[in-house]
């Protein structure tokens, strides 16, 4: 699901370059606002590579094939780290193995970072809304781990279908780039699996980990759902 290079104008690039250095700009600035910014670095740099690594578990759904992203999971577990560690994992994937481009990077990681983001979010709102037991806690991970990749899928549909060149068959393009949309929603529901899985795990054997980027009191919320 990564758009390489030549695909996309020149200004919709820039943008997206834009796009990423602003929510990074702005993630940076909340991890440094932590107690300890430094302390979820090992924890990154782990994570990091497991997302790096993921593009390379391709699923066949023929006449195509699709890979997992699990920027879902990063955003559920990393927070704020999520958006660093994702234009990392892009930039070295780009460079190493020429997946994805330089140029189109910055698009890229909007596409996967301001989801993983917003899955981070809808996470935490289960304090709000005090979902912390353990069928709650696990309910609402899969939905921020499915949302992960599917709002990436919707965005990277737009942004392709807005961006076909004059000169091609647009209705063929359009088709093609559903076929590809639609091809993801298997890997939509088994990421949210995936993130429920891992969440539910570290709930039972370290909790702590869940509650790192979370409001102040919720690690002793989370300890007696526990």
């Amino acid at each position: 699901m990564h758009i390489p290079d030549g695909i996309l104008p020149l200004a919709v690039c820039g943008a997206g370059y834009a796009t990423t250095a602003t929510l990074t700009w702005y993630s940076l600035r909340q991890i440094q606002r932590r107690p300890d910014p430094h302390a979820m670095v090992p924890r990154a740099a782990l994570l990091t590579a497991v997302f790096f690594v993921a593009s390379w578990i391709h699923i066949p759904l023929p006449p195509i094939s699709v890979h997992l992203i699990l920027n879902g999971l990063l955003g559920v577990i990393l927070g704020w780290y999520a958006m660093p560690a994702i234009l990392v994992g892009l930039f070295f994937q780009a460079v190493m193995f020429q997946h994805g481009g330089i140029t189109t990077l910055g698009v890229n990681a909007t596409l996967m970072g301001l989801p993983a983001l917003l899955a981070y979010g809808l996470f935490q709102l289960r304090f709000v809304l005090h979902l912390t037991g353990r069928f709650a806690t696990g309910a609402v991970a899969f939905v921020a781990g499915a949302l992960g990749l599917g709002l990436a899928v919707l965005l990277f549909y737009g942004v392709l279908v807005a961006t076909i060149p004059a000169n091609l068959d647009v209705a063929t393009e359009q088709a093609a780039l559903t076929l590809i949309a639609l091809a993801h929603i298997p890997v939509v529901i088994i990421e949210g699996i995936l993130t429920t899985l891992v969440v539910l795990f570290l709930l039972r054997v370290k909790p702590e980990l869940l509650t790192d980027n979370a409001p102040v009191g919720a690690t002793a919320l989370l300890s007696e759902q526990g």
